[in-house]
């Protein structure tokens, strides 16, 4: 079964019409002519800065890679 993992995006308007995404967890920009597009890029653009990880890192056996799930507090949640 496949791994699912999450991370979130902005979607931002751009002034030239379409939409950009970025993402506070990686370093990934991208674009769309609408937001469906624009997210299904993000996908991708995740994606492939996942798989340049896992191929630029050599990692001890030992060491695993684990989510942890936050609850943020009304105070931070928009």
């Amino acid at each position: 079964m496949p791994t699912v993992l999450q991370y979130p995006v902005e979607l931002h308007p751009a002034e030239e019409g379409g939409f950009c995404v970025t993402s506070p967890a990686l370093p990934i920009f991208t674009e769309g002519d609408t937001e469906e597009e624009a997210l299904k890029n993000a996908e991708e653009a995740i994606l492939c800065h996942l798989e340049g990880c896992a191929l630029s890192e050599k990692r001890d056996p030992d060491v695993r890679v684990v989510m942890v799930q936050v609850v943020l507090p009304d105070t931070i949640a928009a």
